[in-house]
């Protein structure tokens, strides 16, 4: 299902309350139906259909061709019949009051038109075409244009158009505008929004995965940071397990003594293992040497097999050595090949007797742990669920833990031959919450006695026992506790140690529109600590100094709402081409306003480390998703909204990403969760500017995605400019016509772009780009929603870059010059994309500008942007953290030389040159 959704046609009985009855059946979850009108003798039943084909919404659909028909249903035969189906589409009917003409609304050549129809012999005239452009291209739950009626008399209509209501005339199509003023007052909440604080010389870490305790309770092992780590309860020092750095580590697992752990690896250059270490750190071996993309692992309960899960590849670690995936056993001396058993399945476990494999799979629509023999057959489905994304079975198969609709829960587990219908409400057994806030990770004690489970750091234990009987003696004074441990520490950040001197460039600082022509910038560390004109910056003898004369310093770009994508199956790789594609266009920081939560934490930790070569990395993590799926968010109640918040917060998101929740009374919710928490809101904008007005009412931090309808006026103006809330307009994806990226493969060959080639893999730019779409301008929605934006900013608002992850790099440079399009001087749409997208989530104490104190997030462009927009893709150096690179290759340059070295073969053909793919192969 969509957050969006699609609509059927009820009827009510009014004023009387009643259930209604259902006239229409939605034909999917997408392809919305809208607008019904009653014929005036009460027989027909006209509304608007998206008919354009296929069972879901697609973007970029064609407006020249039949997108929206309108329909008829004979209330009393029930037969239904396509009324109005032309090219140019046709919405909004209204019948007149002799039920001769039908009045509707159509595109022609890029117009929408108000159009007349003979009900009789069908024929169209059109009667204005001074309407604002309609929504057949976008969502349009509240309809694809306003609502307009026939005047009593049959001999005109009244209409919205250009910002004011309009009286046409029937027969000669004249239009009069109607005076109306109306005196509106509305309570607006101030945008929420908290000052961030990065670049310290440590930072916290919070992503914690896989932890277990071991069978003598005083010692827990885990994964972060890439490697595995042991910590001894209640409060030691993270320590790691190995020491090695050639490879990544994965998916720890006690065996059942405690006394060895089996993990998966996985290099970028030769694929992933099995291997087996002791607690102690010691007697590492290979079990499984075939490189393979392994996803997790389990020991028998006599430590004599191990079963496995080999996966496939994905489009960060490659294709390479993705054959024959599945679940194998091997022995655990490794002296035997692995023995494949089935496709089926994952999370893959031991039976209490060792003779069968449980896993977690499907079961038709639903969730399910169902098991296998060791020779991979003999098939049983053991539990289903509606959303349960994880089953783990204790030690002596007595309890069921599951994790459903991000929390823990907790069960008897009776052994029938029937599969048990799992879930928080189940009424046949007595099922107990263990989380309060999320719960994932589950794992059991080797005495089935208390089962464990994590939210980021923390690290909680229940013993079953004590919570069930707690919970029988309902006493609230007696409320069991969990057993909490914050399993994170406070990690060493990487701060290198440049000292030097960028001399004679331009310089634009960016936190207002001045410029130095002739400036000096002084870096020490990860830090801008002088900013001047040259001969007012005191140069040392001997300092470093690059010089930068004919060339523009300006911070480095702020994709605010950027997509860099995950890896799957929980294991990432060591390079990142996505990361590092947007940092060779000079991208610095991003804010990635919908990843899993697990992978982008991660990946934000090892680049505040300097493991991961990636610009600053800032998420919501996981979205609060308003629709249905195994990973919704439901917010019914104000505790449900403050454990969605507190749950992504715990894995390091300074904001969360409130998805399409479709009451605005839950929205509300999560806004006073973040405000009392301290963490920032960015919804989800819809494409609908209904939800998007009350979003700017009640105060979200950031609008994400256009205002659709443009152009937009006076009142809308007001609101998206003057209380802080940032407008975030995405136009590379520019909702309600055809997208801005579109417009970019059209006038530019973006397959020969090099810089592109080297770190983005083919099989992303040339289906895009060789063969593109051809429109003229005028069919570009993108122009008039930036337009919107430049009206915003000229009014005070705050206007901020978000690419959206459609092209990695070169797409924010694309977004930064369609802010231009609409109307920005260069200065202003540079602005727009640094220093307003570092003040819509409250990081400009820190970055955006070069001032002496901010972060040493620089880009030097081989040209002048404010002579030539186009020329801010010639970034020639990219500085992060106060390490410089050069922007083409990524060879770090200050404060010592380093290669980029090889990363993963991202085409699956080995020798494919650079020139032809991505950088390393």
């Amino acid at each position: 299902h969509r957050s969006m959704g699609a609509g059927e046609m009820w009827m009510y009985r009014i004023p009387e309350s009643g259930s209604g009855v259902q006239l229409t059946k939605k034909k999917n979850e997408q392809q919305d139906a809208n607008e019904p009108v009653f014929s005036p003798d009460g027989k027909y039943l006209y509304w608007s259909e998206d008919m354009s084909g296929g069972d879901y919404f697609e973007y970029n659909k064609d407006p020249n061709g039949t997108i929206y028909v309108i329909r008829r249903l004979d209330l009393q035969t029930n037969e239904i019949r396509n009324i109005i189906e032309i090219n140019g589409g046709a919405c909004r009917p209204q019948i007149s009051p002799d039920g001769k003409t039908m009045a509707f609304v159509r595109r022609v050549r890029g117009k929408s038109v108000l159009a007349l129809s003979n009900l009789d012999n069908g024929s169209v005239r059109h009667l204005w075409n001074g309407l604002d452009e309609d929504q057949q291209e976008t969502w349009s739950l509240f309809g694809v244009y306003p609502g307009f009626d026939w005047m009593p008399d049959g001999k005109s209509i009244v209409i919205w158009a250009k910002g004011k209501i309009w009286h046409v005339d029937v027969t000669t199509g004249s239009p009069a505008q109607i005076p109306f003023k109306a005196h509106v007052k509305q309570t607006v909440a101030q945008a929420l929004r908290f000052p961030q604080k990065v670049g310290d010389s440590k930072f916290p870490v919070k992503v914690i995965r896989w932890p277990q305790t071991t069978p003598d309770g005083r010692e827990v092992i885990f994964q972060s940071l890439g490697y595995l780590y042991k910590k001894q309860l209640p409060s030691g020092q993270a320590v790691r397990l190995t020491r090695q750095t050639d490879h990544f580590e994965f998916a720890p697992a006690l065996s059942s003594n405690g006394k060895e752990i089996f993990y998966v690896t996985w290099s970028d250059t030769s694929g992933g293992t099995v291997r087996i270490v002791g607690i102690d750190g010691r007697n590492e071996r290979t079990v499984v040497s075939r490189p393979g993309h392994y996803v997790s692992a389990h020991f028998s309960p006599d430590g004599s097999l191990i079963v496995f899960q080999r996966g496939t590849g994905d489009d960060f670690r490659g294709a390479l050595w993705q054959e024959e995936p599945g679940i194998y056993v091997v022995s655990s001396d490794g002296k035997t090949a692995p023995r494949f058993l089935t496709r089926e399945g994952e999370t893959p476990r031991f039976s209490l007797d060792g003779k069968r494999i449980l896993l977690v799979s499907r079961e038709g629509e639903k969730s399910a742990l169902v098991s296998v023999d060791l020779l991979g057959s003999g098939r049983r489905v053991h539990a289903v669920s509606e959303h349960a994304g994880d089953f783990v079975l204790s030690p002596d198969e007595n309890w069921l833990a599951f994790e459903e609709l991000w929390q823990a829960y907790v069960v008897p587990f009776p052994k029938v031959s029937t599969p048990l219908e799992i879930g928080p409400e189940m009424k046949n057994l007595p099922v107990k919450k263990l989380s309060t806030d999320a719960g994932t990770y589950l794992s059991w004690s080797s005495d089935s006695r208390r089962v464990s489970w994590s939210t980021g750091p923390e690290y909680f234990t229940a013993d079953v026992a004590a919570l069930i009987s707690a919970d029988a003696a309902k006493d609230s004074s007696k409320i069991y506790k969990p057993v909490a441990v914050n399993l994170g520490w406070q990690e060493k950040a990487d701060i290198p140690g440049t000292d030097l001197y960028f001399v004679g460039a331009k310089v634009l600082p960016m936190n207002d529109l001045s410029i130095i022509p002739d400036g000096v910038v002084h870096v020490k560390g990860n830090r801008i600590v002088e900013v001047g004109e040259r001969g007012r910056v005191t140069i040392p003898t001997g300092a470093k100094v690059i010089d930068l004369a004919g060339k523009t310093l300006m911070p480095g770009l702020i994709d605010i709402h950027a997509h860099p994508g995950s890896s799957n199956q929980s294991i990432y790789s060591q390079q990142n081409w996505s990361c590092q594609a947007n940092l060779a266009f000079g991208v610095t920081t991003m804010q990635d306003p919908s990843n899993n939560s697990q992978m982008i934490f991660a990946a934000a930790e090892m680049q505040t480390q300097g493991t991961l070569l990636s610009p600053r990395i800032f998420s919501t993590g996981t979205i609060l998703y308003g629709a249905e799926g195994d990973f919704k968010t439901v917010i019914n109640k104000y505790e449900d909204a403050v454990s969605a918040v507190k749950r992504t917060a715990a894995w390091g998101a300074i904001s969360v990403k409130s998805y399409n929740q479709p009451r605005r009374e839950q929205r509300q919710m999560v806004i006073k969760a973040g405000s009392e928490l301290g963490v920032m809101v960015v919804p989800e904008g819809g494409s609908t500017l209904n939800s998007m007005m009350t979003m700017l009412l009640d105060g979200h931090t950031t609008l994400e995605h256009p205002v659709t309808v443009a152009p937009v006026y006076d009142p809308e103006l007001r609101l998206l400019s003057r209380f802080g809330t940032g407008y975030t307009p995405t136009l590379i994806v520019g909702y309600g016509g055809l997208w801005g990226e579109n417009y970019w493969y059209q006038h530019s060959n973006v397959w020969e772009n090099q810089r592109l080639a080297k770190f983005v893999p083919r099989w992303v730019i040339d289906p895009r780009s060789i063969r593109r779409t051809m429109a003229p301008d005028s069919e570009y929605h993108h122009f008039a929603l930036s337009k919107t934006a430049t009206d915003i900013l000229h009014r005070g608002g705050n206007v901020e870059l978000g690419a959206h992850g459609q092209l990695q790099g070169l797409g924010a440079h694309w977004e930064l010059w369609m802010l231009q399009q609409g109307g920005m001087t260069n200065h202003e749409a540079l602005r727009c994309a640094t220093w307003m997208g570092a003040r819509s989530i409250g990081l400009d104490k820190e970055l955006g500008s070069i001032q002496a104190g901010l972060l040493a997030d620089i880009i030097v462009i081989d040209g002048d942007p404010l002579n030539d927009i186009r020329q801010s893709e010639n970034v020639l150096y990219v500085m992060i953290n106060g390490r410089l690179y050069d922007a083409r290759t990524l060879e770090q340059l200050e404060p010592e030389r380093k290669s980029l070295g090889k990363g993963p073969n991202l085409e699956g053909v080995l020798g494919t040159d650079v020139s032809d793919s991505c950088l390393g192969f």
